[in-house]
């Protein structure tokens, strides 16, 4: 983990190439490549591995866990349609970086990790870097009910189906956007929550997440 938050040209340089990246597979939303473009990457990467935070890869963090690829996690984030001031639950907060980006397109975000050095790591570091979320330490799966409902749900992690709980814990109107597979790959899915009763699936692309660990989960 860098200690020393240096941010120069190199890094900013860095980054805007990697917008560029992601607009040429098809990122489009404006907010969405503003806030990559502005997240310093490079902060959740021990300096030993700065080079490779602006390459559009994932890359382990520790614990079998990983910083998510750049490209998901503008995928996922896109899918969402943050509005400013959405009340947003994250499910599996890892490194932090999706954290991060949810914020800086201005949303309220819970944010729950169950590996416990992850969790003591991500509460020092985003403050540091000037980031304010709610922080929690538990099993995802089950969603933060205390503090439900939510306008959207971000899973961060391959579920073998959507968990009714977090569905009951959206609001009416709400997204929900979760990988669902077994754990060699997951189809992206988004569920919007029509009413109190009725819920609308789609079923998007294909992608590799590490599993979903939980009573609701694996």
């Amino acid at each position: 983990m860098a200690h020393k938050l240096i941010d120069n040209y190199r890094e900013r340089g860095a980054r805007k190439k990697l917008v560029e990246k992601l607009k040429d597979k098809g990122i489009s939303d404006e907010k969405v490549l503003k806030a990559i473009g502005k997240v310093p990457r490079h902060y959740f990467f021990d300096e030993t591995f700065w080079e490779q935070a602006y390459k559009d890869i994932a890359f382990p963090i520790g614990n079998g866990q990983t910083i998510s690829q750049p490209y998901t996690v503008a995928y996922q984030t896109e899918l969402l349609h943050i509005r400013k001031g959405d009340k947003v639950l994250e499910i599996g907060t890892g490194s932090g970086y999706q954290t991060c980006i949810l914020l800086e397109l201005g949303a309220k975000v819970f944010t729950i990790e169950r590996q416990e050095n992850l969790y003591n790591r991500t509460i020092q570091v985003l403050p540091h870097m000037g980031y304010k979320a709610e922080f929690f330490f538990g099993d995802g799966s089950k969603g933060i009910d205390e503090h439900a409902p939510y306008d959207k749900i971000i899973v961060t992690a391959g579920a073998p189906l959507v968990p009714q709980i977090l569905l009951k814990q959206l609001t009416v109107g709400g997204i929900l956007v979760i990988p669902v597979g077994d754990e060699k790959s997951q189809k992206m899915i988004t569920v919007l929550r029509v009413s109190e009763n009725d819920y609308e699936k789609i079923v998007l692309d294909t992608f590799r997440f590490v599993p979903l660990v939980g009573e609701q989960a694996w």
